[in-house]
Order: C-alpha cells, then sequence, then structure tokens
C-alpha cells in the first residue's frame, strides 16, 4: 500500500554553511568593526549561541541569521529565538533553538487536518513524524497538497514515499 512520512527535519549542514556565511559577512561589515560579537553552533544540540555587546547588534544579527538560513534552504519558522540575556561584563546572549521533528501537539493537529479532509487515506503518529497510507497515490498527492496549503507553524518535507 503506497505511504509517505510528513516530517519536520533540517539539514544541518545547510545550518553550518550559514552560520559561516554570517560569520564570515560579520568580518566585513563596518558596524562590527572592533565589537566583540561571537556566533557559535552546536551541531550535536542543536543550538546556535550569539553573544555581542548592544541589542542593536543582536537585532542585525537574527536578520542576517534568517536571511542566511532562507538562502541556504533552511525554513525561518524552525528557528526559536530565545530572550536576549545578560552574559558576563557588558555581553548579551541569545540562543538560538533549531526546532526539529513534530511534537504531539502538531501531530495531532496534522492527523485531524486529514482525516477531516474526507480522502480516503489513514494518518498515524509514529514517534516525531506522520504516516500517511492510502490505496492510491493520487489521494496521497491530494493530502500533500492539502498539507502545503494549510497554515501550519512547522515546515514540512515528505519524505519515503513507497508505493
Amino acid at each position: 500500500m503506497p505511504s509517505f512520512d510528513a516530517v519536520n527535519e533540517i539539514d544541518m549542514q545547510e545550518v553550518d554553511n550559514a552560520v559561516n556565511n554570517v560569520k564570515k559577512e560579520l568580518t566585513t561589515r563596518y558596524d562590527f568593526k572592533g565589537s566583540n560579537t561571537e556566533l557559535e553552533l552546536n551541531k550535536k544540540d542543536g543550538v546556535i549561541t550569539i553573544t555581542s555587546t548592544d541589542e542593536m547588534k543582536m537585532d542585525a544579527l537574527r536578520e542576517m541569521l534568517i536571511v542566511a538560513m532562507i538562502k541556504r534552504g533552511v525554513d525561518k519558522r524552525t528557528l526559536d529565538f530565545a530572550e536576549v540575556e545578560k552574559a558576563g561584563g557588558n555581553k548579551l546572549r541569545r540562543t538560538v533553538t533549531l526546532k526539529q521533528g513534530l511534537d504531539k501537539d502538531q501531530a495531532k493537529k496534522i492527523t485531524a487536518l486529514i482525516k477531516d479532509s474526507k480522502l480516503k487515506v489513514q494518518a498515524s503518529i509514529m514517534d516525531d513524524k506522520v504516516r500517511v497510507t492510502g490505496k492510491k497515490i493520487d489521494d496521497l498527492q491530494a493530502v500533500i497538497t492539502l498539507l502545503k496549503s494549510a497554515e501550519l507553524e512547522t515546515p514540512l518535507q515528505y519524505v519515503n514515499m513507497k508505493s
């Protein structure tokens, strides 16, 4: 029986490339000259740490990071910016968490959306993904179109298509 998985996955190599692009841009921008601004990516935990000296630079870094992520094909909805907090001395710190996977509420919302569509498919929650199965591939493609047009707070990728 044909099936596919709806998931929220991030290509960490593209995130790494985007962070490196922002670091490179930091060295060339005039407004960051002489400021002790740093950007670090922890690939294992999926956390980006930004440290800078003032609020204006933090906002500029936020925008630079979002633009770099979009250029590298990473959806900006996967970035969860925490509040700016004081770090030692006169520095400020902000952590950016990369949201991967679907939590239970999002998965339930997706399965309810699929069931309300009255298509002849079954949607089931499997860990951090939603598996959709049906008898016809056309029905599965209709579900993908439905999910793409829905206003969801997390981006979805459609993987593991089997026929």
